[in-house]
């Protein structure tokens, strides 16, 4: 938390279960100058409201990783959530780095998309249904009968596109609950689409 207040401007929230540690670090807050950026508080992480977060940095033991990850995945999607050398099992980092410190995972919290969605053209009658898989991050389905190809969750944002009639179809969007507001590109040409969710 103090590293995220003095390198990066962030405001931070820490949360400790020892009173001990947090009255260190509380006094390493002040002296480091950012106490008035760092907020330290005594809480059991599995128990403590920490929604409104967009970082998420964990350095627990992968059980304990494992056991906070339904959380995780129910936060904002877009949120980051960085880990100290332990993964989250079959959620698969979106990337990693490594230095002679250890190593460091990053996932970004996915929207919620597995469905079946109805994509209706804003400016005319066209539509066309989809229906999505989801594992965390990962996507597949079909457009009809045309499996999904390149598709893509980055947080809210998303893209696939599939084949019609010997012609490729492109979507990118960006999630928000039960609609995606998208833009469809076939045959050069783009126009808007929503897509809603059965």
């Amino acid at each position: 938390a103090i590293t995220a207040a003095k390198v990066f401007g962030a405001r931070a929230v820490g949360i400790e279960y020892e009173q001990a540690l947090v009255e260190f670090g509380q006094c390493l807050a002040e002296a480091e100058g950012v106490a008035d950026r760092v907020e330290l508080r005594k809480g059991d992480i599995f128990q403590s409201d920490f929604s409104d977060a967009t970082v998420v940095t964990l350095y627990l033991l992968q059980d304990l990783n494992l056991r906070l990850r339904p959380t995780l995945l129910d936060m904002r999607p877009g949120t980051r959530i960085v880990s100290h050398s332990f993964t989250m099992d079959e959620w698969e980092p979106d990337d990693s780095v490594a230095d002679d410190s250890g190593e460091a995972f990053l996932w970004i919290v996915p929207a919620k998309v597995a469905g079946e969605w109805t994509f209706r053209q804003q400016q005319g009658d066209e539509k066309f249904s989809v229906n999505l898989e989801q594992t965390f991050q990962r996507l597949r389905g079909t457009a009809g009968s045309s499996p999904l190809t390149n598709a893509k969750l980055t947080g809210a944002q998303l893209q696939f596109a599939f084949e019609d009639g010997g012609q490729v179809t492109r979507v990118s969007g960006t999630v928000d609950g039960d609609r995606i507001d998208a833009r469809v590109t076939r045959g050069g040409k783009t126009e808007r689409f929503v897509g809603t969710r059965s």
